[in-house]
């Protein structure tokens, strides 16, 4: 380990309790997996600039979803191998007692990939292994991107499934029989947007980072909504039901409902988790987004200014899915409400806080100061609770009932956090701490 991530960055933009490298780009969660008593998390990272180039995959690790350790770079690409152009998104999966991770190699940049498997040590920290090609090209013609595969299971068996575009209809998922998890049995398509309830998704050119996780009863896939050279368009849901269907013996998904995961312009390329079991917490879901170097009202960082800090980009706080009513909402994890310290006032909130409001009326969430302007505002019914996250940049809303809405913020000198609320509102606040270091 190379020590805990200690927040000694001098930009006040950047996340004191959000786990990244003091420098590089940062961007899709990869990997999730519990091994050896720790969660790992990995991310799209380049550590040499703050630019989209030369993906490798960084690594934190933690015992607690809190206090979060920085390990070395944990792929980086290899001249002339599957994967020259760059390590991308995929996931991490424990394959017989062995972290493996499973992933997008792409030798050049034409949108094309393969599906790569790579085992780690049993502490999940040396990644130095043999890349392996579990899934080549697909066999359609049709398909003019391919990429981040996505393992489940089902009826005993292991599945797999990548995103992809069509030239004919857009989005598209890829199956895959992958019981031998390093030679995969290509399987045509688990879903399409011609499906009757994905046609209702926003239109996009392809459906990246897909991630099919079950709740309960209900099964629930993301799908991240691509269009090459245009802002990214989403992420979306279909909760439905996963069988086996008899005469074929494969898959099969249908809808109920669909819908936005998270409204704010930051958010995209979550990854979802089964967690429970093996690391002796609750059944639940856990997920991480993207959140970009973007605002909704074009107030964010240009490039220059990012390459003048040195960094861009971070994840979310981790959250939980939960299904109501064939929606699907995301709430804070559990183990945040640990990081409460002092309560504050909510009209001059710190950069690290938590605002809590349970009423009916008129909320807003602003910036007081020498620039002032409304970041977020609504209109609460029927005693909706919403629970506000803030970490330097980066402001977490999660309102009962509704989308998350995951924005960038940047606080001038003479800048500051504050809440307004109706008389029917109540609101409470805290501080948040810094995390104590693990053992």
């Amino acid at each position: 380990m190379t020590g805990l991530l200690a927040p000694t960055h001098i930009d006040r933009s950047f996340p004191r309790l959000h786990p990244r490298p003091e420098r590089g780009w940062v961007n899709d969660p990869n990997g999730i997996l519990y091994a050896d008593g720790r969660w790992h998390l990995f991310f799209q990272f380049n550590p040499d600039s703050a630019r989209h180039e030369s993906i490798c995959w960084g690594h934190v690790s933690s015992a607690d979803l809190l206090s979060w350790e920085e390990h070395p770079v944990a792929l980086r690409p290899r001249a002339s191998g599957p994967d020259a152009y760059g390590c991308w998104s995929g996931v991490g999966v424990v394959d017989e007692g062995v972290p493996t991770l499973v992933y997008s190699g792409a030798p050049d940049g034409d949108g094309f990939s393969e599906a790569l498997v790579v085992r780690g040590s049993a502490d999940a920290l040396d990644w130095s292994g043999e890349r392996v090609v579990a899934a080549g090209l697909p066999e359609d013609p049709l398909v003019a991107m391919v990429r981040d595969p996505f393992l489940f299971e089902l009826e005993g068996r292991r599945w797999a499934i990548q995103g992809a575009g069509r030239t004919d209809v857009g989005g598209a998922l890829l199956l895959y029989g992958a019981d031998d998890l390093e030679r995969w049995e290509e399987h045509g398509y688990l879903l399409t947007a011609q499906d009757a309830v994905a046609s209702e998704l926003p239109p996009c050119d392809g459906w990246e980072c897909p991630q099919l996780v079950r709740i309960g009863d209900d099964w629930v896939l993301l799908v991240s909504l691509w269009m090459p050279g245009e802002p990214h368009r989403g992420v979306a849901f279909i909760v439905g039901s996963l069988d086996i269907d008899p005469e074929t013996g494969l898959p099969a998904f249908a809808g109920r409902g669909t819908g936005i995961v998270d409204s704010g312009s930051s958010f995209y390329a979550p990854q979802a988790v089964q967690a429970g079991g093996a690391d002796g917490g609750p059944e639940r879901v856990l997920l991480w987004g993207w959140a970009q170097e973007t605002t909704d009202d074009g107030s964010g960082r240009t490039q220059d200014v990012n390459d003048d800090h040195g960094w861009s980009g971070l994840l979310t706080f981790p959250r939980e899915l939960a299904v109501r009513d064939d929606t699907v909402e995301l709430v804070p994890a559990r183990e945040l409400a640990a990081l409460r310290s002092d309560p504050v006032d909510v009209d001059a909130l710190p950069d690290q806080a938590e605002v809590r409001l349970v009423g009916t009326g008129p909320v807003e969430l602003r910036i007081d100061g020498d620039a002032e302007r409304v970041l977020w505002a609504a209109e609460l019914d029927s005693d909706e609770e919403v629970r506000i996250l803030v970490d330097a940049s980066l402001v977490e809303i999660h309102r009962s009932g509704h989308p998350s809405r995951t924005l960038r913020a940047h606080p001038g000198a003479g800048d500051r956090y504050a809440v307004r609320h109706g008389d029917a509102v109540s609101a409470e606040a805290w501080a948040l701490r810094l995390p104590e270091r693990q053992g």
